[in-house]
């Protein structure tokens, strides 16, 4: 079934998790992917494990409903390859240094002279501009530059080295997609193709949001558990009798009256609006000692009947059979070559008239392009 990226063709130079991530969600959506794999630098993601079938489940989930091509790009045949194919695509996405298409001979303005309507985006951590250019990052490095680390965690452990990979797929996947959509809809009005330069640590700097908007604008200089929203209120989590966690966000007055009926703490209703510190971790504190006193079940059927903004802290595991996930196809199966199905996370955003229909995992094309050529000639 054709999704609403339908007729999209992009070329994949990409590795590890930003642009694949990107990638596989404009394939989610219909787009076709050839992705360009060089045979002597594998992919990290091949190699974490866990395995299934020798290769690694993250890449199997990255590259869903991609096809792929083996091409050395240090080599001159391999670049007319490029040449021949960029010529019926309309996108191109990297994720190399600065400066390393231009030295291999496929840079933005060799191929757009090729297909001048071309889209091409490049993801870096810090962009193809400033003295960061082309030094080398990863997320924790990225979220810590620009100032995110700096009022996230608590103030006796420092920042929190985060479970999920916040500027790598926030900022960079997502941003991609972004990115690459306008520069389709600047192109459907003009016939002008685009670049698009995504640096991780721009994105992880404009997602500071409020926080960088109290401090830009009113002076302020965000900390851990200093807000309203980082730990410095009741807004937080809390520890149940059982070791297990409470998710708190019941900050509106109705969900606050509602919470502190529910613990037996009616009395202190008026203190969740105040913006005094004291009475935010007066509240705090009691609310503390209500939770801890009874497990995470209880919570969870007591609550399960009130409106109050109040969550349990699931595992993964519990998450992925979460009757709300369930519901929105959040897991879903996707057929494997080897037959049979792998178990991935679905994709997030849903269309109404054009449902997404997650494809072929890993169709590899091999080094020999003329099955790809042949259907470039037979479509146009």
């Amino acid at each position: 079934m054709a999704g609403p990226l339908d007729g999209l063709r992009i070329l994949d130079f990409t590795t590890l998790l930003p642009g694949p991530y990107a990638t596989m969600l404009m394939a989610d959506m219909g787009a076709e992917v050839l992705r360009v794999e060089a045979p002597d630098r594998m992919d990290l993601t091949r190699l974490m494990p866990p395995h299934v079938d020798g290769v690694g489940t993250a890449h199997t989930y990255l590259n869903r409903g991609k096809a792929s091509l083996a091409l050395d790009l240090k080599q001159p045949d391999s670049i007319e390859t490029v040449k021949r194919l960029v010529a019926e695509y309309d996108i191109v996405i990297e994720q190399f240094r600065p400066g390393v298409m231009q030295r291999l001979g496929i840079d933005y303005d060799t191929l757009c002279a090729i297909n001048p309507g071309l889209i091409y985006c490049a993801i870096t951590g810090y962009g193809q501009t400033g003295p960061y250019r082309q030094r080398a990052g990863h997320d924790i490095n990225y979220l810590s530059l620009a100032g995110v680390s700096s009022h996230c965690g608590r103030k006796e452990s420092g920042p929190p080295p985060l479970g999920i990979q916040v500027a790598d797929v926030a900022g960079g996947s997502h941003h991609a997609v972004m990115g690459i959509l306008a520069a389709v809809v600047h192109r459907q009005q003009t016939g002008e193709g685009q670049f698009v330069d995504i640096s991780m640590t721009d994105a992880a700097f404009a997602m500071n949001g409020m926080a960088g908007a109290a401090h830009l604008a009113g002076g302020e200089r965000p900390g851990p558990e200093q807000s309203l929203l980082n730990g410095g209120s009741f807004y937080d989590y809390y520890e149940t009798a059982d070791g297990r966690w409470l998710s708190v966000g019941s900050l509106e007055p109705q969900f606050m009256a509602r919470l502190c009926d529910v613990l037996g703490l009616a009395d202190m209703k008026s203190l969740g609006l105040s913006q005094n510190p004291e009475h935010q971790q007066e509240l705090k504190q009691a609310l503390k000692s209500a939770i801890a006193e009874r497990p995470l079940a209880d919570w969870e059927a007591v609550f399960a009947e009130q409106d109050a903004c109040v969550e349990p802290v699931l595992t993964l595991a519990e998450a992925a059979a979460h009757p709300q996930l369930e519901a929105r196809a959040m897991v879903i199966d996707v057929p494997r070559e080897q037959g049979g199905t792998q178990r991935q996370i679905g994709h997030p955003i849903k269309f109404s008239r054009t449902p997404c229909e997650t494809r072929f995992t890993g169709r590899t094309l091999g080094a020999d392009t003329a099955p790809v050529l042949e259907r470039l000639s037979k479509n146009g």
